[in-house]
């Protein structure tokens, strides 16, 4: 292949390569943009692949004219706008793939490097995973590579001498970037906010929509990191607390804020904790929501940089801002806790509101438990309890595929279905609560998890997304329910978990050995995390902290600048320094040439700075004759280490001995 390559001419050798850094450059970008740019992006970029091998005429104005008309107008309809994140991509990879079609100057060449540069950093908009990063690397080589190639305009150097050039660039600008990188302040959220598409898969969104998915697919992905101080607590204590949904229209679950009453009946969250709390450390991934996930209850506010707090009065932790960047917190629960009113509030009222004309079996449900002298006086416990059982030994199941509900999600599962995921059955469950006039509602957040046995975090996946009830009783407030257990304990403890289902190298090593799949797996998560922890969490505090790890007893943003200033200075000196020097050693191999046409003067035979070894040789050996051999010969050596292909190593060794040889010629009279 590399042979063909090759044989190619070296323009169409060149156009194929950068074709190829482009593809690559875009081929994460596929995911995120829409179909037509992506195939349309394909297409330019093979037609100017075709026309580079079949040496042919690059398309005219009109061609590209329309082809741009055709970019800009699929942009307005699927965007409605040419501004924003996604449209300006989308138009930033159509152009770029459009001016490979008029790939003819030299400066034409540069446009799409730099223009390819930009686009590799629109990568980040979507994903820092260590793996773009890494992806985007090869990239930057590779373009590096094409834009020295294109600086090297004699002959057909072999890419891999344009990619060794590349390969120094980069390495010597690394400690410039590491230390930009290290000193330069910290901004604002860089990286664009990430889409929010979770339907159909696994994981939180603002409302909770029941019976509309035929069937759920796991997400792996992770949503956040906990790194305990100390043993963490049992598996089937971690609850982290979401969104709260108390407003049901039939089908759909929202968050109500207490709204349909007046100022004076909003209930407050009178939390009360007891004992000692739990000190941990979350790393939430980017949710696009403004939700802090905290394990229940937190009495104090998480601590985060430039970033204000709130708790709602359903024990809710909120920013001022959608969570866009990976965000690292500390908080402090307790799970030993109550909240809500002790006593009967007529705020309470909002919790018992069922929708008019939906699911009436579980209406008659609840009156024919009422009517059960076992439960006619019971209280909340009792019914809880009794409702429990019914999960427990009615029959019902745990299933990510319970088909699409209708208009009575309740009774359907009651009494038809008797399967569901947690949203079906925590539903139902707080919908025949309310029959029974017991005050409920929906919490979502995430439940469970497990360790990663290589670094030692408690790891939380979209497939761990979870939703529960909390239910009121008189003298303790809201109590969570968790009716998911009763169905499958499995779900809320160490037993076996629902898993997603693996991609094909997951598949194939799980089969080989699912010890090493596991393995991998927690590797590599340990790798993302730590690339999280250390280069994407690199924050303001971190910056000072360093700053003062250097002497600093209180450092500021002046003290980080003069650190930055008198860096840049310090490099600016060296690398003129370094430029001093090069130009004394510039090529030492002309610096010999010019000694020895400088001696050859002083004996007679002038030369001009154009005239090579070889003529000067000539010279010699027709001034001198056999006397003159002895420095033919060094001559001609000389012009053969220049010209001949040799390693480079070989080379400079072969220099090195010329030089040698220079003072102990014979020089003629």
């Amino acid at each position: 292949m590399l042979a063909r390559l090759n044989a190619l001419p070296r323009e169409a050798r060149d156009t194929l390569f950068l074709l190829a850094v482009i593809a690559w450059v875009l081929l994460p970008q596929v995911r995120a943009l829409p179909w037509w740019c992506s195939a349309l992006a394909a297409g330019m970029l093979a037609w100017r692949g075709k026309l580079a091998l079949g040496n042919q005429s690059l398309p005219g104005r009109w061609w590209l004219l329309g082809l741009l008309a055709l970019a800009v107008g699929a942009t307005l309809l699927t965007y409605r706008s040419l501004l924003g994140r996604d449209a300006g991509v989308t138009m930033i990879v159509i152009l770029l793939a459009l001016k490979t079609l008029e790939l003819r100057a030299r400066r034409d060449a540069f446009v799409v490097f730099f223009l390819g540069f930009f686009t590799m950093l629109t990568n980040f908009f979507y994903s820092q995973s260590l793996l773009t990063a890494f992806s985007m690397l090869l990239g930057l080589l590779g373009l590096l590579t094409a834009l020295v190639n294109a600086h090297m305009p004699v002959g057909k150097p072999p890419l891999l001498q344009a990619a060794k050039t590349a390969g120094w660039m980069a390495l010597l600008g690394a400690p410039v970037m590491v230390v930009l990188f290290m000193l330069f302040p910290r901004l604002a959220p860089l990286w664009g906010v990430p889409s929010d598409a979770m339907t159909g898969r696994s994981g939180l969104s603002a409302t909770m929509q029941v019976g509309t998915i035929a069937s759920l697919a796991l997400d792996s992905s992770i949503a956040m990191r906990i790194a305990f101080e100390g043993r963490p607590p049992p598996q089937r204590d971690l609850y982290f607390r979401g969104p709260v949904l108390s407003s049901f229209d039939g089908r759909e679950w929202r968050p109500s804020f207490q709204s349909n009453f007046p100022p004076r009946y909003k209930l407050a969250d009178n939390l009360r904790v007891q004992g000692p709390p739990l000190s941990y450390e979350v790393t939430l991934e980017p949710t696009g929501r403004p939700w802090l996930f905290v394990m229940e209850a937190a009495e104090q506010a998480p601590v985060l940089p430039n970033l204000r707090t709130r708790m709602t009065a359903d024990l809710q932790w909120m920013t001022d801002r959608p969570v866009t960047d990976l965000l690292r917190y500390k908080v402090q629960s307790h799970t030993d806790f109550s909240h809500g009113p002790a006593r009967q509030e007529i705020g309470l009222q909002e919790f018992v509101e069922l929708p008019p004309g939906f699911n009436p079996r579980t209406l008659a449900l609840a009156a024919e438990i009422r009517r059960d002298p076992r439960y006619a006086q019971a209280g909340t416990p009792a019914l809880v309890q009794a409702t429990m059982e019914r999960l427990r030994t009615g029959g019902y199941t745990y299933t990510l595929e319970p088909g699409v509900y209708g208009a009575n999600t309740a009774d359907e599962f009651w009494f038809d279905r008797k399967q569901g995921f947690c949203e079906h059955i925590a539903s139902s469950f707080v919908v025949l609560m309310r029959a029974l006039d017991i005050p409920a509602r929906i919490v979502t957040g995430y439940q469970g998890g497990e360790i990663n046995p290589v670094d030692g975090f408690w790891v939380l996946r979209q497939s761990d997304a979870h939703a529960w009830a909390e239910v009121w009783q008189a003298d303790q407030g809201w109590v969570r329910v968790d009716p998911t257990s009763a169905v499958s304990p499995g779900r809320t403890g160490p037993f076996q978990r629902l898993a997603a289902p693996q991609g094909i190298v997951g598949q194939a090593l799980g089969t080989l050995s699912p010890n090493l799949s596991a393995q991998f797996r927690a590797t590599w998560e340990a790798v993302n995390n730590r690339w999280n922890q250390w280069v994407l969490n690199y924050t303001q505090g971190k910056q000072l902290n360093l700053l003062r790890s250097m002497g600093f007893d209180s450092p500021s943003w002046e003290d980080l600048a003069y650190v930055l200033i008198g860096v840049i200075v310090l490099v600016s000196a060296a690398g003129a320094a370094w430029g001093l020097w090069d130009r004394v050693q510039h090529d030492p191999w002309l610096r010999l040439l010019a000694r020895t046409r400088k001696q050859l003067h002083k004996a007679g035979i002038s030369s001009s700075p154009a005239t090579p070894p070889r003529a000067l040789a000539l010279q010699v050996l027709a001034r001198y004759g056999s006397g003159g051999q002895a420095l033919h010969d060094w001559l001609m050596q000389l012009e053969a280490q220049r010209y001949a292909a040799s390693a480079d190593g070989a080379a400079r060794s072969r220099l090195r001995q010329l030089q040698r040889q220079y003072a102990s010629l014979g020089w003629p009279a």
